[in-house]
């Protein structure tokens, strides 16, 4: 069996004196998978992603790259040991044009292995290419959750995480989306993919994982939930 590249133990997150956002979360993701994790809006996803990515800070618990703690470091750090975002939203930058977008993402890189970078992701997105000296806030709601994807990807990442990629997109986009996400997951990058569509989410990874109210109440292999009552009721809309 492959090892465990991302792994989280008992991981609580309290905003403000409140709201306990995240409560006793553990799951693994090993290297070369597509881990997805389903749930509702309000059941914790975003406030997880954020805290593995170095946004938030962990409470309690353990969040675990290649076996050494990274709870609590700054983004940039987590970022430069192999761990990419593409957050919700996509939260590019509108007055930048597409090629300084991708700049963004790779600030953490040396210049002589660049080209690569901007090749493959030229090569994964042919549109990006097309429209390299286009303001990024001109972009279509696809071409712009592409280059949310793009720029994340010019860190050359181990694992990266996305945060609802099929939000908001036509169904024909949706399908280039994750037919992408499975290519660069054959190309070697494990794949966390937190998102709401729960069929197509359970579709494209292996493995799942079930958040309701900031704790995972379910995980298993994907042919096993999908078939799974609780499951098919709750997040497929089938009884």
């Amino acid at each position: 069996m492959s090892e465990k590249v991302l792994e989280l133990k008992g991981l609580h997150a309290v905003y403000g004196k409140k709201i306990h956002a995240l409560k006793g979360v553990s799951l693994e993701v090993r290297q070369g998978e597509i881990v997805a994790l389903i749930g509702n809006n309000g059941a914790g996803k975003t406030t997880m992603l954020k805290t593995v990515a170095g946004q938030l800070k962990p409470d309690q618990g353990q969040v675990l790259f290649e076996g050494q703690s990274i709870g609590g470091l700054p983004s940039h750090e987590i970022m430069r040991r192999g761990m990419s975002l593409v957050p919700e939203g996509r939260h590019i930058f509108p007055r930048l044009t597409v090629f300084e977008n991708l700049e963004m993402g790779a600030y953490s890189r040396t210049k002589q292995d660049l080209e690569q970078e901007y090749a493959h992701v030229f090569e994964l997105f042919p549109v990006l290419g097309k429209r390299r000296t286009q303001f990024g806030g001109t972009l279509s709601g696809g071409e712009q959750q592409m280059l949310a994807m793009g720029r994340a990807l010019m860190a050359a990442p181990k694992v990266l995480m996305l945060d609802e990629p099929s939000m908001g997109l036509a169904p024909v986009v949706v399908d280039k989306i994750f037919e992408i996400i499975q290519r660069i997951n054959k190309e070697g990058v494990t794949i966390f993919l937190v998102e709401q569509n729960a069929k197509r989410a359970l579709q494209t990874a292996a493995r799942a994982y079930v958040m309701e109210t900031g704790a995972i109440v379910a995980e298993g292999p994907t042919s096993v939930l999908l078939d799974d009552p609780a499951v098919k009721k709750a997040y497929l809309g089938l009884h």
